[in-house]
C-alpha cells in the first residue's frame, strides 16, 4: 500500500463525531489537509479546533473562521468590562452558539437565552484558538503534481477564475477565496480543491474538486474526503 497519501476534507463545522468517522476510514498514516469552516453549527467546535492543532494538520482559513475571528474578540472584549455579554443575532445565525457551548462561554435562562459567560478556562482556550486561527492561510499551494494538468491549489472557497487578483488585489482576492460559491472555469490556471459550497456529493470538475458535502450544515449532510493522489472519495453520514 502507498504511504502518506494526502487526503483533503471538507468543511467540517464542529461534527467531531463525524471527523472522527471518516478518519477510521482513511489509512493510520493520511497527511490531513482542512478546507476551513472547521467551527459553528456543530456541537464540538472546540474540540476539532484541538484535533487539528495537536496533530498538526494543514489547515486552510475559511469564512466561519472569520466569523469566529471577528466575534470572539468582541466577546474577549465585553468580557473585559462585564460577567456577561450578548450573543448578537448574526452570530446566532451562522452557528456561534453551539460554537461557544463547546468552550463552556453560554448560559441559558428566559430572560436571556444566549448570554456570555465568564469561564477562564473557557476564555483562555478561545482566546488561543483565535490566535491559532489568525496565523491560518488563505491557500495551500501544492503546485505541479503527478496526474494534475494544472498546478493544484487548496482553498476555502472556489478561487480559479479569481488566481490572478492574488498579488495584484489582495484585498479582492481574499474575499473570493472565503466567499465564492461558482466553479472554475475550464480556463482556470490552476487545479482548486474547495469547500463552501454545498454539494450533494463531491463534485470532480475538469480544473477543480467541491468537497463540501453539507456537514454540519443538513441533517442528511455527510463529511468528505479526498485523496490527492489516487483520486479516491470517502464520506460518512451523520
Amino acid at each position: 500500500m502507498a504511504q502518506n497519501h494526502h487526503y483533503i476534507i471538507g468543511d467540517v463545522h464542529g461534527e467531531y463525531p463525524m471527523l472522527l468517522a471518516l478518519i477510521d476510514k482513511l489509512p493510520k498514516d493520511a497527511k490531513l489537509i482542512f478546507v476551513g469552516d472547521l467551527v459553528n453549527r456543530g456541537r464540538q467546535s472546540r474540540e476539532v479546533v484541538e484535533f487539528a492543532r495537536n496533530n498538526a494538520h494543514a489547515v486552510i482559513k475559511g469564512n466561519h473562521e472569520g466569523y469566529l475571528l471577528e466575534h470572539g474578540k468582541n466577546i474577549l472584549e465585553a468580557l473585559k468590562k462585564s460577567d456577561d455579554a450578548n450573543l448578537s443575532n448574526l452570530w446566532n445565525y451562522i452557528g456561534g452558539v453551539q460554537m461557544l457551548w463547546s468552550y463552556k462561554l453560554l448560559r441559558r435562562s428566559k430572560e436571556n437565552p444566549f448570554g456570555i459567560i465568564r469561564n477562564h478556562e473557557g476564555i483562555a482556550a478561545l482566546k488561543s484558538d483565535l490566535a491559532w486561527i489568525k496565523a491560518l492561510p488563505l491557500t495551500l499551494e501544492l503546485g505541479e503534481l503527478t496526474n494534475y494538468s494544472l498546478p493544484v491549489v487548496i482553498s476555502h472557497g472556489s478561487i480559479g477564475d479569481y488566481w490572478h487578483l492574488k498579488e495584484s488585489h489582495p484585498d479582492m482576492f481574499e474575499m473570493h477565496v472565503l466567499s465564492n460559491r461558482i466553479p472554475p472555469s475550464k480556463e482556470s490556471p490552476i487545479f482548486n480543491i474547495y469547500g463552501h459550497e454545498v454539494v450533494p456529493t463531491v463534485v470532480q470538475g475538469e480544473t477543480f474538486i467541491s468537497l463540501d458535502t453539507g456537514c454540519g450544515k443538513y441533517h442528511d449532510g455527510k463529511l468528505s474526503a479526498y485523496c490527492l493522489e489516487t483520486k479516491e472519495i470517502f464520506e460518512v453520514f451523520k
